[in-house]
């Protein structure tokens, strides 16, 4: 009994796994085609490995670079050592190991924060556009939607000259609605929150109701 445990071979003295997601099974036939010395067959039992190593991942098969990806994680878990016939350039170690460049991300630095910078692109498509009702109608709606946003940053009244001052001065003075004749919605439409139902409380009436009305029935029943 003792030599048979002695035997129990455990996960911490064999080798590390390169690439756990595979298995040792894998990394087992990668180092038997590793340990091959006729060419041929190597290039066969490679093959042989990333069917393997596909079959091991059915959901990725549609994906385009799929084939590609499978012969890169090959060399990797051999640690590049294994030397066979790629039907797609091998990777060097230095390549994968290579940092990525920084990731640039668009910096925008409105004036007026609270309006967001999905507002100034509202406002530049309203330039876009043609004279007309529906171009008017956009901007009138883009107006509304600054002052509902100056609102929820302030809560205190905001007059209607404010944000045509404010919508002048982001469209570059091509939207003035300074002179008009048009009014923004009030702001307690603005902020209006929809009541929620309760449910439970009116169920819970309903059966107090009919719980009532059978205690009542009940007691009008005459006893024969």
């Amino acid at each position: 009994m003792i030599q048979e445990v002695a035997q129990i071979e455990y996960n911490t003295e064999r080798p590390k796994l390169i690439i756990p997601e595979y298995g040792r099974h894998i990394q087992k036939m990668v180092d038997q085609a590793i340990a091959t010395e006729d060419r041929d067959e190597r290039n066969k039992i490679a093959k042989s490995i990333i069917a393997v190593m596909g079959n091991l991942n059915p959901h990725l098969r549609d994906v385009p670079d799929f084939q590609p990806m499978l012969w890169d994680q090959l060399f990797i878990i051999s640690d590049f050592k294994l030397d066979v016939d790629s039907p797609f350039p091998i990777p060097s170690r230095e390549e994968l190991m290579e940092r990525p460049e920084p990731l640039e991300y668009p910096q925008n630095f409105p004036k007026y924060r609270f309006y967001g910078n999905n507002i100034k692109r509202m406002i530049d498509v309203a330039n876009s556009w043609e004279e007309g009702d529906k171009k008017e109608g956009l901007i009138l709606t883009i107006a509304n939607h600054m002052k509902k946003c100056f609102l929820n940053w302030n809560k205190d009244t905001v007059e209607d000259d404010v944000i045509f001052g404010h919508l002048f001065e982001l469209s570059d003075g091509k939207i003035n609605l300074k002179n008009s004749d048009e009014d923004l919605s009030d702001a307690s439409n603005l902020l209006k929150t929809k009541k929620r139902f309760n449910t439970n409380n009116s169920g819970k009436k309903n059966y107090k109701s009919n719980s009532n009305s059978n205690s009542n029935n009940n007691r009008n029943r005459k006893r024969y």
